[in-house]
């Protein structure tokens, strides 16, 4: 089985559990005061194998499926585990820097992990076209990344001002997806050479 496979399957179960167990999600979840004073570090790893419900475990399988086992066989097993653990760290580390002050604040899913691996597959594969419902066609792959950016980080803005309370992690989302273009531009610089050519040419 492939490692894109092994993740999905290992999600799958976990998340059914946790679904029907509040213990499993009480002890996988992301708690940032808790990480940010020395304690809770293995939920660092465990929250992204936890989903608050059915609907969130839906999308972010069918978006790993759809992007996770083509890009694991262009660039090989191991980066795509060391793609997909580091873009779920950084998404958690960057979510416990900003909200290591809130006691009550939570954090469950494999969402930043997914949108690194999301976002590095657009870079290898940009004629890729999205359909994003309720539009009735497909968005092309790098307009998709950037309007994605914005509006996580409009909403991510919302948010913190109180505007907001969708329970959404969208600082996971944004740090998620610079994490995958950043692997890519540390350990395959020429695919970007290449991705401006598509673009441009």
């Amino acid at each position: 089985m492939s490692a894109a496979g092994i993740i999905l399957a290992l999600t799958v179960i976990v998340s059914a559990i946790g679904l029907y167990s509040r213990k499993v999600i009480e002890l996988a979840v992301l708690r940032p005061y808790a990480v940010a004073r020395g304690s809770g570090y293995a939920t660092l790893i465990t929250s992204g194998f936890v989903h608050a419900d059915l609907a969130h475990l839906l999308f972010n399988l069918i978006t790993f499926y759809s992007f996770g086992f083509p890009l694991e066989r262009r660039i090989g097993t191991a980066a795509f585990v060391a793609l997909y653990f580091i873009g779920l760290l950084i998404s958690h580390i960057g979510t416990v820097i900003k909200h290591r002050d809130e006691p009550n604040y939570a954090s469950l899913g494999a969402s930043g992990a997914i949108l690194a691996v999301l976002f590095a597959a657009i870079v290898y594969f940009p004629r890729t076209r999205l359909f994003i419902l309720p539009l009735p066609i497909p968005i092309p792959a790098p307009l998709f990344a950037l309007v994605y950016l914005g509006f996580s980080y409009y909403s991510s803005s919302r948010s913190a001002a109180g505007l907001a309370r969708d329970r959404i992690n969208h600082d996971a989302h944004i740090f998620g997806a610079l994490a995958g273009l950043a692997f890519v531009l540390l350990t395959d610089p020429r695919q970007y050479q290449l991705l401006f050519h598509e673009i441009l040419g």
